[in-house]
């Protein structure tokens, strides 16, 4: 099965310009902890609720602050036309719950999580083999 048959379509971004509170509010919103954050259509880094506290509120950054000085930057993504399996597996490798779905033009088109291959029974397998990797121990000094 290919992620474009299980992403997430109707995705909502912020721009690295937007205030933290947009996005927070965003987020509220639509009831997500993840936006893609996009020039255009094109990907440019990702915002979670954790980015914000972490990166902004903890480091006495307020409301107004950019999405840019707090968004992560090195992107992880998959293409839309790659296999559910295989993106799983990464998913699990790199512990993310979600990614940025691109076409082969690097535009965004949609996101993948772990929910969505969870509803799909035929990728539940899927879904499982990710949180398997995603739930194990992370090495990195914090």
């Amino acid at each position: 099965m290919k992620v474009s048959e299980l992403m997430t379509r109707e995705v909502r971004t912020v721009t690295p310009d937007h205030s933290l509170q947009d996005a927070a509010r965003l987020m509220g919103m639509i009831d997500a902890g993840f936006l893609p954050v996009a020039d255009d259509d094109h990907l440019v880094g990702t915002i979670t609720d954790r980015d914000i506290a972490i990166r902004a509120i903890a480091e006495g950054k307020g409301p107004e602050t950019r999405v840019s000085e707090a968004m992560t930057r090195d992107v992880k993504y998959c293409f839309d036309d790659e296999d559910v399996e295989h993106v799983a597996r990464n998913m699990g490798d790199i512990q993310v719950r979600r990614l940025p779905v691109v076409d082969r033009n690097k535009r965004l088109v949609g996101v993948l999580s772990l929910g969505d291959m969870a509803i799909d029974n035929l990728s539940a397998d899927a879904a499982e083999t990710a949180l398997s990797g995603i739930s194990q121990p992370n090495h990195r000094a914090h």
